[in-house]
């Protein structure tokens, strides 16, 4: 990579890295090309993004980032995943290095608060946003079809009564 597209590289990771809410460094030695593209992939699906980068280049990037607090884990082969969701890299990572012993994640920056593995484990398991939006609209729509319900009782209860006198009146 020649300079200029390196001072490229290392401008654009920065933008990326002050507007990113979560940004995670995870130690990838031994990986093959499929369990990477197997990475990338589980972190697309979540909205994240993973990038292998040259540690020189990313300590860069950091300087002057509410994640600058991440340099100290740029040793050895490291990847860097990010999202705007701070749930999803970090569920994405865990669910990975689950199935994966050669990939271990070191920490993250969350908001500018730094995280440690056993942080961003109990962090992977809290609800994605969408999953907590699901729950709220389901607390908040089963009064609602519970009043449904109560109202409707006595109409479909005389209708029973109803029937039940014409079936019998049938029946003579």
């Amino acid at each position: 990579m020649d300079k200029v597209r390196k001072q490229e590289f290392v401008s654009e990771l920065h933008k990326t890295l002050n507007t990113a809410s979560v940004v995670l460094i995870a130690q990838n030695s031994g990986l093959t090309v499929a369990d990477m593209n197997e990475l990338r992939n589980g972190m697309r699906e979540v909205g994240a993004v993973v990038k292998v980068t040259k540690n020189r280049l990313t300590k860069i990037a950091l300087k002057e980032t509410p994640v600058s607090g991440l340099d100290e884990f740029l040793k050895g082969p490291t990847v860097i995943a990010y999202s705007d969701n701070p749930i999803s890299a970090p569920k994405a990572a865990v669910k990975f290095a689950k199935d994966n012993e050669k990939f271990v994640v070191l920490g993250a920056s969350m908001s500018g608060t730094m995280l440690n593995p056993n942080e961003i484990k109990s962090l992977a398991n809290l609800p994605s946003l969408d999953e907590l939006r699901g729950t709220i609209i389901g607390l908040i729509t089963s009064p609602a079809a519970s009043i449904a319900r109560i109202v409707n009782a006595p109409g479909s209860q005389v209708a029973r009564v109803i029937n039940a006198y014409s079936d019998k009146n049938q029946a003579a």
